[in-house]
């Protein structure tokens, strides 16, 4: 699974999984799968716990100050009141995948995660690990009725998706304003833990804010909190004491002696995705420079370890200024870029037609150009 830099760390995506199952009915054995976080891993795992699934895996994260406040809010519902508020929102995701065997038989794979209905025509948002590469989606509310759900659209570097169900009158969550959380903050999580028990709540606080995550090289930025999080629950709501939606569950570290450390991607940050998914089927604002890399790290002979352009897409933004292949990125806008992750999480602030200059070390000497980004284009 993904290791952290200094601990014995695991990061999952509290996600249930039932591998190679070949279909019959009334088969009700279920296996426990803990799964890297992004991918979902098809084996013949024979019923086993994984422990490293994908040791080459790194999260990195940077502790981010915490600012106390003591101020109360008069709005402020109990959990009982924000439980019978938002608790018709949140829905159980089932998936299947359909896979051949070594011999040719088909074999059935199962997967569960959580949502959360954003509108009353059945658009619900959940993580992309949960439905990737997915043949059927099922999604049942709290009210037990199931429904076939269909893709809209997907997003990995944001680990966001959305899926609709048809129908009108559905129950959504109110989306709250996740930069007016505050360390302290009361936290609830609803999900569906170990695809058995949805509608399981669990609480806490917002442990912090603002923690800089890389994980499978995307750079993310994710409020953290203690309220437990469990196998099953990525893709469930994280609300607060108005019962508003202020960020989806999509992971938790697993280590030995941490307890308590899970992470929402912020409302603000989901609103703003989701809403380009339904609307044009992906995230139609997002900026590139036009170019392929790769990160290179120690023991690489003849390559200093830092980030290298591989491809530059023709007529690009990076092409018209005269970036090239074996060219090493050193920085964005004057700030040090050393791999992929870094120039991520700078490139994501800013838009197609946005000019940004770009130092690279080239035949042993530091070349700047300016580039005007471009717009992304999924065909």
């Amino acid at each position: 699974m993904i290791t952290t830099k200094n601990y014995n760390d695991e990061i999952i995506d509290v996600y249930y999984e039932e591998t190679n199952k070949k279909p019959k009915k009334d088969n009700k054995l279920l296996h426990y799968i803990l799964i890297a976080f992004i991918s979902i891993s098809f084996g013949f795992l024979g019923g086993s716990i994984y422990s490293k699934l994908n040791p080459n895996k790194e999260i990195i994260y940077q502790n981010i100050p915490i600012v106390e406040n003591t101020v109360t809010n008069n709005d402020d519902l109990s959990v009982q009141q924000v439980v019978l508020k938002v608790q018709d929102s949140v829905v159980q995701i089932k998936v299947e995948s359909l896979i051949t065997g070594f011999l040719g038989q088909t074999l059935k794979n199962e997967g569960a995660g959580s949502g959360v209905i954003i509108s009353e025509d059945g658009y619900i948002v959940t993580n992309n690990h949960v439905i990737e590469g997915v043949s059927n989606i099922y999604v049942t509310l709290n009210n037990n009725k199931e429904y076939k759900a269909t893709l809209v659209g997907a997003d990995v570097k944001t680990d966001l998706a959305v899926i609709k169900i048809e129908g009108n009158d559905f129950v959504s969550a109110s989306i709250g304003d996740s930069s007016s959380a505050i360390v302290g903050d009361t936290a609830i999580v609803i999900g569906n833990p170990l695809g058995e028990f949805g509608g399981t709540v669990t609480t806490g606080i917002i442990s912090a804010l603002n923690r800089d995550i890389i994980i499978d090289n995307q750079a993310m930025n994710l409020l953290q909190t203690n309220a437990e999080v469990n196998p099953g629950n990525s893709g469930g709501g994280l609300f607060n004491s108005k019962g508003e939606l202020i960020g989806i569950i999509n992971a938790k570290i697993l280590a030995n002696n941490v307890e308590g450390i899970g992470f929402a991607i912020p409302s603000n940050d989901v609103s703003i995705i989701v809403e380009q998914i339904i609307n044009d089927g992906y995230v139609s604002d997002r900026a590139t420079l036009g170019i392929y890399t790769t990160d290179i790290g120690l023991n690489n002979k003849g390559f200093e370890p830092g980030l290298y352009i591989t491809e530059v897409i023709k007529d690009s933004g990076a092409y018209k200024a005269g970036l090239k292949a074996y060219d090493r990125i050193i920085k964005f806008n004057d700030i040090e870029i050393n791999s992929y992750p870094e120039l991520s999480k700078e490139l994501k602030k800013f838009k197609p037609n946005d000019v940004v200059s770009i130092t690279v070390i080239r035949d042993k000497k530091e070349l700047t150009v300016d580039v005007t980004l471009t717009k992304v284009i999924i065909e």
